[in-house]
């Protein structure tokens, strides 16, 4: 248990100094906060970010993955406290949305809110997702035992209610944002890290996954899929299976859980000898990067992009290795096009899902404070146990 004495209250001062532009979509229901609205705060504002009476008292945010679910509560000075817990993966399908508004009771509990005082919570979650009877849902491969390639898996599911579950609690209009995880980490760099108005986020880890911003605009597309570019078909005379039941896509090809099994060692072995100057594992290596640079490549011609952001844990335990291959394949074709791009790893760390999911349905008042004291470098995140 945290001491309360901790996290107690206290007052901050936000001063604009300049104004910040975050437009997205207004399809996805994500607010255009212009700077008119956020250059209209006066200075040194008082905001007690705790007082039951406060604007936009606190926002939750979800981050539900294959492995683990986190939960987050913050306020206008920031995130105050993240909880983990391991994915649930067995009951009803309702069941990983329910561990969900659990694990943010349990938030407001250790910090000592009322949970009433939470009045919306952004879900970064993988997917795809679903719209049914019309609530977003998500069918992930790797979380629904009812799907091909799932009997690994101890359920039967092959749909999991998300958003109708979600609004038993949040049932106001806009209480509820949910986007797919890479989408939410483009959100995070767009509120409040250095990403452009024309950018790509890319997961490189066990899977890969895209977010595409063009011209200030966050795509979600019809379901919230958009972004799904790690099935795109690359080859046509691979045979490496991707768990979609696709052959030759990206994902198939140098998905983290895909390479390790195509040369029949542990994936961390194969940059380790890669490194050590091995000239087996260097060359799968470099055919890799060669397949996931030209997947950056053909996004940059199509949406004329300025910046990608990568994350994931293939391309954070490995970028001195990898980044030089992947700018390569984007340098060395079409220079019209290319000229400029830059390959760059998220300033947000492995919080840039979690801060993703609070931009979903942070007020345009925060972010100004947000960007100027990184208030989520301090962020406390508490592992719990299954029994909770």
């Amino acid at each position: 248990m945290l001491n309360p004495l901790e996290l107690r209250p206290f007052k901050i001062k936000i001063v604009v100094r300049d104004g910040f532009h975050y437009h997205d979509s207004i399809k996805s229901g994500i607010a255009e906060h212009s700077i008119d609205q956020i250059s209209s705060i006066k200075p040194n504002t008082e905001i007690d970010p705790m007082r039951p009476d406060a604007h936009h008292t606190a926002i939750a945010a979800l981050d539900i993955g294959g492995t683990k679910i986190a939960a987050c509560i913050a306020t206008a000075s920031g995130p105050l406290l993240r909880v983990v817990q391991l994915t649930l993966t067995s009951g009803t399908p309702d069941t990983i949305a329910r561990q969900g508004l659990r694990l943010i009771d349990a938030c407001c509990q250790q910090l000592q809110i009322d949970p009433a005082a939470v009045q919306s919570v952004g879900v970064s979650s993988c997917g795809p997702f679903e719209v049914r009877d019309g609530a977003t849902g998500m069918i992930p491969p790797n979380l629904c035992g009812g799907l091909p390639n799932g009997d690994d898996l101890p359920n039967d599911w092959t749909f999991l209610p998300l958003e109708s579950v979600l609004r038993e609690r949040f049932s106001s209009v806009r209480s509820v944002r949910i986007a797919n995880d890479c989408v939410t980490a483009l959100h995070a760099e767009r509120a409040v890290g250095i990403a452009p108005a024309n950018a790509i986020y890319v997961t490189w880890s066990t899977g890969i996954g895209f977010g595409l911003c063009v011209d200030g605009h966050i795509l979600h597309g019809k379901a919230g899929n958009a972004g799904h570019a790690g099935h795109m078909l690359l080859s046509e005379t691979s045979q490496a299976l991707c768990g979609c039941g696709n052959r030759g896509d990206l994902e198939g090809m140098v998905g983290g859980r895909n390479v390790g099994k195509h040369l029949g060692k542990p994936l961390e072995v194969i940059f380790r000898d890669a490194q050590r100057g091995d000239a087996s594992a260097l060359d799968a290596v470099q055919e890799a990067a060669g397949w996931f640079g030209r997947a950056l490549y053909n996004l940059t011609t199509i949406l004329d992009t300025e910046a990608i952001f990568i994350g994931g844990s293939v391309w954070r335990h490995n970028e001195a290795l990898l980044a030089p291959l992947v700018q390569r394949e984007i340098d060395g074709r079409f220079p019209a096009l290319t000229r400029g791009v830059t390959v760059q790893s998220t300033m947000l760390g492995e919080l840039v899902t979690d801060l993703g999911a609070l931009a979903l349905v942070m007020p345009a008042d925060w972010i100004a404070n947000w960007r100027t004291h990184r208030p989520w470098e301090t962020l406390r995140s508490v592992p719990l146990d299954q029994t909770r």
